[in-house]
C-alpha cells in the first residue's frame, strides 16, 4: 500500500464545485485585492475564532511580521519565542529589527516551556510568541500571567493550530494577536499563499488594516510605513470554500490521531503525542519520537509511506542567527527533539486502511506484531 503524506488532490476534488463558483465571482468583481471576499472570510474566521476582528494579510509569516509592526515593536527590542518551529516564527522577529530570545521547550508537547520563559524576561523584552505546534497550543494561562506581570504583548502563532481549543478557548483567541497561515498544506489552506491576524481590539485591528496597506490612512496618504500585505482574493476562495468542511475534516483527523494512539500503543522504540488536559488539539501533524528517527524514516520509505521531520536543526543553531551567540547544548530538551521527531501522515482524505498499514509498518521496524 502506498500511503503519501497530504493528498491535495483529493481534498480539491472535495471541493472543486465550490472552488470554481468563489473564483468566478472574483472574476466578475474584478476585486482581486482584500474583495468582498476577502471581507467575508475575514467575518466567519473571526466568529469561527471566538475574536472580535480578523484582518487577511499575504501569509502567515506577515501575519506575525504586521503584528509585530502594529505593536510598535523594532531594534532594541526583544521577543522571547520557541527555538523549535518553522524558520518565520523567529525570522520576523529579526526583519523588523527586535532580537529573538528562544527559552527551551515542554518535552512532551513540543510547546515552549512557560517555566522558564520568566527567567528570560529583560527590561527590553516586547513580547511573547507561543507557537501552538503540530495543533496543540501552548499552556496559554501560564504565559498569559507572565505577559500580565511584566506588561508584555503576546502573539499566538496558530499557524498549524485553526480549530485548537485550551480550556474551550479557540486558538488566536487569548493572545494580544493570533496569527494564522492558510499555505496550502494546512488544515485550511488556500489556493496559494495566504493568512490572517485576529485580535479582540477593535483599535490595533484598525492599525493592521492600515499597515497592510503601505500604512495608507487615505488615498496616497502615508501615516505610516507599512508594508504590502494585502489578501489575494483568489487565493481566499479556496479558505472559503474549505471553511465550512473545517470541522468534520477536524473531527476526522482526530479520530486518525486517536487511532494511531491506539494501534502504537505499547509499542517500545516511539512516543506518540501528548495531549495535556484541558487541550484539544487539531493533529496538523501526527508526530512520534524515535530515538532511531532516521532509520525509521527509512524503513517506512521501503514501505511506501511516506513521513517528515518538523524540524531537523532548531532556531537558535541556524548559520543565520549565529550572531546571537547560542551554541549547541544551550537548549537541550529542543535539540533532543531536533534529532528524534517523526512525522506520519495524517490527513481527512486517509483511509482507516491506511492509517493501519502505517501503524503496523512503524510496529514492524521494531520487531512487533
Amino acid at each position: 500500500m502506498q500511503v503519501p503524506f497530504l493528498d491535495l488532490q483529493a481534498q480539491y476534488e472535495a471541493v472543486i464545485d465550490d472552488v470554481n463558483r468563489l473564483v468566478a465571482e472574483v472574476v466578475a468583481s474584478r476585486a482581486f485585492c482584500n474583495g468582498p471576499l476577502v471581507r467575508r472570510a475575514e467575518q466567519e474566521l473571526a466568529a469561527y475564532c471566538g475574536c472580535a476582528e480578523a484582518v487577511a494579510v499575504s501569509s502567515g509569516t506577515d501575519a506575525l511580521l504586521v503584528s509585530l509592526m502594529a505593536l510598535g515593536i523594532g531594534p532594541g527590542d526583544e521577543v522571547i519565542t520557541t527555538p523549535f518551529t518553522f524558520f518565520a516564527t523567529a525570522g520576523v522577529v529579526w526583519r523588523a529589527g527586535a532580537r529573538p530570545v528562544f527559552v527551551d521547550i515542554e518535552a512532551d508537547t513540543f510547546n515552549i516551556d512557560p517555566a522558564k520563559i520568566e527567567a528570560a524576561v529583560t527590561e527590553r523584552t516586547r513580547a511573547i510568541i507561543p507557537v501552538h505546534l503540530y495543533g496543540q497550543m501552548a499552556d496559554m494561562d501560564a504565559i498569559m500571567a507572565i505577559a500580565d506581570r511584566h506588561d508584555l504583548a503576546v502573539i499566538e502563532d496558530a499557524a498549524q493550530a485553526i480549530g485548537a481549543t485550551y480550556r474551550g478557548r479557540p486558538a488566536c483567541s487569548i493572545g494580544t494577536t493570533g496569527c494564522l497561515s492558510f499555505y496550502p498544506t494546512k488544515n485550511l489552506g488556500a489556493m496559494g499563499d495566504a493568512g490572517m491576524v485576529l485580535t479582540q481590539d477593535a483599535a490595533l485591528a484598525a492599525r493592521l488594516r492600515q499597515l497592510r496597506n503601505h500604512g495608507q490612512g487615505s488615498t496616497y496618504i502615508h501615516d505610516s510605513v507599512g508594508g504590502n500585505f494585502r489578501a489575494d482574493s483568489l487565493a481566499m476562495a479556496g479558505v472559503a470554500a474549505k471553511l465550512p468542511r473545517l470541522a468534520a475534516w477536524t473531527d476526522t483527523l482526530r479520530r486518525h490521531g486517536a487511532r494511531y494512539d491506539a494501534l502504537l500503543a505499547g509499542c517500545d522504540g516511539v512516543t506518540t503525542p501528548a495531549v495535556r488536559d484541558g487541550c484539544e488539539p487539531v493533529y496538523h501533524q501526527y508526530v512520534l519520537r524515535c530515538a532511531d528517527r532516521d532509520g525509521l524514516k527509512a524503513h517506512l520509505a521501503g514501505r511506501d509511506v511516506a513521513s517528515g521531520v518538523y524540524y531537523p536543526l532548531c532556531l537558535h543553531l541556524q548559520p543565520c542567527f549565529a550572531a546571537l551567540g547560542y551554541s549547541a547544548g544551550d537548549l537541550p530538551v529542543a535539540e533532543q527533539a531536533s534529532r528524534e521527531v517523526l512525522a506520519l501522515p495524517i490527513y481527512p482524505e486517509m483511509t482507516d486502511e491506511q492509517v493501519e498499514y502505517v501503524a503496523a509498518s512503524v510496529k514492524a521496524f521494531f520487531g512487533a506484531s
